[in-house]
């Protein structure tokens, strides 16, 4: 496996788990972009938003254009992913106990 392929499956799953911390279950990008960074998975805002748009378009995550700024809200099957709970090749998969 190339390490970009891992590093794009740890950014996408980082990514639903900060949309289950958040209370209302979604974040603007530039609060994303700062918890990627912060768990060591340095992003440029454009790869972000390649990020979010592929979890968008499997379903995970609901996308919206907010003025110039991206928003997104965990789906349910987003939701399953980030628990473990389902599998979606692409995002990594959680250990137990995690």
């Amino acid at each position: 496996m190339a390490m970009q392929q891992i590093i794009n499956e740890h950014q996408r799953l980082v990514v639903l788990r900060l949309l289950i911390e958040a209370g209302a279950f979604a974040l603007n990008e530039s609060i994303l972009q700062d918890g990627l960074n912060a768990y060591g998975l340095d992003i440029s805002r454009d790869a972000l938003l390649v990020q979010l748009a592929w979890l968008n378009e499997q379903g995970l995550i609901k996308t919206e254009l907010v003025g110039k700024v991206t928003t997104a809200t965990l789906t349910g099957r987003g939701q399953d992913v980030a628990t473990g709970r389902a599998i979606v090749p692409g995002v990594k998969r959680p250990r137990a106990g995690e």
